[in-house]
């Protein structure tokens, strides 16, 4: 049976139960950190590569051009259904469900649309970025929910940017000042070298996770698996 857990969508309360979240399941969503971190280690190689070698000519600006373009490919493709099905992980453990690390491999059970997906909120935040930034910081917030939508709703990217849009509503100051919080927080993390880091980043993906499922709490949307409305 599925435990209900009463959040409240605040900032503070988000980062509270992330924080228990995180505690309670430190040793598996430290291992799915690892994993999209190995997972990227070929991103830095070519990042490295492209880096080395620019300025050159002939086949090595080739082999620059290529580096370049298979690390895109490879962010998009590889690292970006990872970040997603790590979303699903860090939701089931934010609403206290069994979980294996495993579970951060469904994404590739919806691939398209999670591809599909943070394509098109990407778009949308990088044009709203070329308006004097502000509405890119608007659009990066209203559209916070779109990975849990996605994995959790199993929602089509449209339908997931449009329903991240509906449910932000009335929350978008508090999920930019969350992410002002995760700044000082990983700040705070790299003051105590990089395992402070890891703290850092399982906490403010497991109180994102939590607000998202505060925030279906409050609207009385959360919907238990046998179908059932809290």
């Amino acid at each position: 049976m599925e435990k209900i857990i009463d959040l409240k969508p605040r900032a503070g309360s988000a980062y509270s139960h992330g924080w228990k979240v995180m505690s309670r399941n430190f040793i598996s969503l430290f291992l799915v950190t690892l994993i999209i971190i190995a997972a990227s280690v070929p991103i830095v190689i070519f990042s490295n590569l492209a880096g080395f070698y620019e300025g050159h000519s002939g086949l090595v600006a080739m082999a620059v051009v290529f580096a370049q373009i298979f690390t895109i490919a490879y962010s998009l493709f590889i690292i970006t259904p990872l970040d997603y099905g790590s979303k699903l992980v860090y939701l089931k453990a934010a609403r206290d469900n069994s979980f294996e690390v495993t579970d951060m491999f469904d994404s590739f059970k919806n691939y398209l649309n999670v591809i599909l997906a943070s394509l098109l909120s990407g778009v949308i935040i990088t044009f709203g970025f070329f308006f004097l930034i502000i509405p890119g910081i608007v659009f990066a917030c209203r559209l916070a929910f779109v990975p849990f939508l996605v994995m959790d709703k199993k929602l089509d990217p449209v339908k997931a940017v449009e329903e991240s849009w509906r449910l932000t509503r009335g929350h978008g100051w508090r999920i930019f000042w969350m992410g002002i919080l995760a700044f000082f927080i990983i700040i705070g993390g790299l003051i105590v070298f990089i395992f402070g880091v890891f703290v850092s980043s399982i906490w403010i993906s497991a109180a994102f996770a939590s607000l998202y499922h505060a925030v279906l709490l409050e609207k009385d949307e959360y919907v238990l698996p046998n179908g059932d409305a809290q």
